[in-house]
């Protein structure tokens, strides 16, 4: 009668004997395989899988001190700009045999500060996602850890931006070519590199399109926000706003309405990031990031940074663009006379 006792798992020495190299060699294929060559590493690896070995996670991190996780720290988890992103970078970690923590600081600087000292000593590196640290802080953490960056411009660290300037162009352009002479920017967070660059984006492109600017500021990129705010926006005289992004958009719509005010007829709206344009009513024009690809973006440059241990000055830049919909129109009092150029549009709903 066959024997149904086990047989013994493959061990290290089985795929070094069989790879015809050394333990510390199958060792190294698994845990550093940058200190070998690549036909090495994939030789060995191929004996492994022929065998049925399995590298110990739990002896590779005592042996090389990583420990197959990456943390992923953001402003605001309920902010809709941020789980595309998360997907995207989580699944490119994944992909490459990586866990991810995920932190939320709730847009405090000392909270993300204590996050970062909390998962420091768990994971192998960072993305910090808008991070509202200052830049001394950050610069601290990467002599301790691997960091990347989304939007946040600080130089010597390898960083993924999103820029808004042909987007916002275009939005300005088309409230300009529906007669539009003032509007007004909605603000986000002060420690926000891309409400800097944005707000800044719409005072070149009202220069450009001579339309009149003000700006409000809303004291979070929030819904609640956005409502608060309306009163403030319709003290100012103008006829279309565009904010910081889709969040506070969407409550700057619930605000026009409780108070009686129709968009787009009497008011134009124009959100940013494209993360919540076809789900308003009505359906929201917007400043279109690919925030998912802004994810997978930092997670393939930290990946890269683990396998040169280098942290490189790299700048990859995202692009933006313009995405029509149904919350802009002719300026209040120009319907007539502006109507004909709607035409020149794709409107999406």
């Amino acid at each position: 009668m066959p024997s149904t006792k086990p047989l013994p798992a493959p061990t290290i020495s089985d795929v070094a004997k069989v790879a015809g190299v050394s333990t510390s060699t199958v060792s190294r294929a698994f845990s550093r395989p940058e200190m070998l060559r690549e036909d090495t590493v994939a030789q060995v690896r191929s004996v492994a899988t022929q065998l049925g070995y399995l590298p110990n996670p739990m002896a590779r991190a005592l042996s090389t001190g990583r420990q197959g996780n990456i943390a992923i720290i953001v402003p605001d988890i309920a902010n809709p700009f941020f789980p595309p992103l998360l997907r995207a970078a989580q699944a490119t970690a994944d992909a490459a045999g990586f866990s991810v923590f995920l932190g939320d600081s709730y847009e405090d600087p000392a909270r993300e500060l204590r996050l970062v000292n909390k998962l420091v000593m768990q994971v192998e590196g960072f993305i910090l996602a808008s991070s509202r640290l200052q830049n001394k802080r950050i610069l601290e953490l990467a002599q301790r850890q691997p960091v990347v960056l989304i939007n946040r411009d600080t130089a010597g660290l390898p960083r993924v931006l999103i820029d808004p300037v042909v987007g916002i162009d275009a939005a300005v352009a088309h409230l300009a070519s529906l007669g539009h002479k003032g509007l007004v920017y909605v603000s986000g967070p002060a420690a926000s590199w891309s409400d800097q660059q944005r707000h800044l984006a719409v005072d070149q492109a009202s220069a450009r399109h001579k339309i009149r600017i003000r700006s409000v500021h809303a004291r979070h990129p929030s819904f609640e926000a956005g409502k608060e705010i309306t009163d403030s926006i319709l003290k100012l005289n103008v006829t279309a706003a565009i904010t910081f992004d889709d969040f506070v958009a969407h409550g700057v719509l619930a605000g026009l309405a409780e108070r009686g005010v129709t968009v787009p007829q009497d008011f134009s709206v124009i959100g940013c990031d494209d993360v919540l344009g076809a789900s308003t009513y009505p359906a929201l024009t917007s400043v279109s990031a690919r925030c998912d690809e802004a994810g997978r973006m930092a997670a393939d440059l930290l990946l890269g940074v683990f396998q040169t241990r280098k942290l490189g000055d790299v700048r990859c830049v995202l692009d933006t663009w313009l995405v029509i919909r149904g919350t802009t129109g002719p300026a209040s009092g120009t319907h007539k006379a502006q109507a004909h150029k709607s035409g020149r549009h794709r409107v999406q709903s």
